[in-house]
């Protein structure tokens, strides 16, 4: 098997018999039918453009921020979307400290290949100057804790984050009209990313010698896999990006049969986003109205 497939965790021979024997029945060791999915649990914290995703024992933190830049040569009137990922060794102890392993550096390819790709963030919209001046968006992805999947909960942190930060409105000013104005929250409302959809990535990976399919892999299940497969899709059902990273060849009916129920579960974690992020308003709304009351009593 590729190296990049597995995590570093090594099962007993008993161990794996027991996950594929399991599997046999249609059944995983945590319960879960083969295509089931483990409760997600979406946060969002005080700041905007922060968000902590739970996936059954797998804890992904992410943040948004943004700072303005000068353009690419080719993409004078776009701005950027950076990723970046810390995997410490306390989520994982087969992490190395230091700079990015290969398996941290994959996982900010495939987010940044489904947001790029799909055209997801509108990025002309983070054009302040033509030529020179752009906002650059970040995303940073802290893994706490890895209980197998980490790039579907890191995807869902990423996207999360992004619906809710907020960039400082900027006017241009001056007497050429070239000087750029950064106004404060006080003085102007922040503006949100403009987000035209949620492009979702579903994990299948394929275990046992007859390459049982299974969605939304575990730590141990990982560490047995024989092949994995991305697939990375909106509630529209468009395809995003797509991704088959080593390990035993996969036909195209499995293919096609992976990306039918990547269409369903992408509306599903779609909704529950957008749930959380309606429940977040809402939360503010009311903290909002309790202050006023509050400083009115006063």
């Amino acid at each position: 098997m590729d190296g990049r497939l597995a995590n570093r965790w090594r099962l007993t021979v008993n161990e794996k018999k027991f996950i594929e024997t399991a599997l046999a029945s249609n059944l995983r060791i945590d319960g879960r039918n083969p295509l089931e999915y483990r409760k997600i649990i979406i946060k969002f914290g005080r700041e905007d453009g922060s968000s902590e995703v739970q996936l059954g024992q797998t804890h992904v933190m992410g943040f948004v921020t943004g700072q303005l830049v000068q353009p690419y040569q080719d993409r004078q009137n776009e701005g950027m979307l950076l990723i970046f990922t810390e995997f410490s060794p306390m989520a994982d102890p087969s992490f190395d400290p230091g700079h990015p392993g290969e398996y941290a550096v994959e996982l900010g390819r495939i987010v940044d290949r489904g947001l790029r790709d799909s055209r997801a963030v509108d990025t002309e919209s983070l054009c302040v100057l033509s030529g020179k001046l752009v906002w650059a968006i970040r995303i940073d992805l802290h893994i706490v804790d890895n209980g197998g999947n980490l790039i579907d909960a890191a995807n869902i942190a990423a996207l999360a984050a992004l619906l809710t930060f907020r960039r400082p409105e900027c006017t241009l000013g001056g007497d050429d009209g070239q000087e750029v104005i950064v106004h404060p929250p006080e003085e102007r409302e922040p503006l949100p990313l403009i987000v035209h959809h949620l492009p979702v990535a579903i994990t299948f990976a394929f275990l046992g010698s007859e390459g049982k399919l299974v969605v939304d892999p575990t730590h141990s299940e990982e560490a047995v896999m024989a092949g994995r497969l991305i697939a990375t899709v909106n509630a529209n059902g468009d395809i995003c990006a797509i991704q088959k990273a080593g390990g035993e060849g996969v036909p195209q009916s499995a293919i096609m049969h992976c990306l039918q129920l990547a269409s369903m579960c992408a509306i599903s974690i779609t909704k529950k986003i957008n749930s959380a992020r309606t429940a977040q308003r809402e939360h503010c709304a009311r903290s909002s109205a309790t202050l006023l009351l509050l400083a009115m009593l006063v």
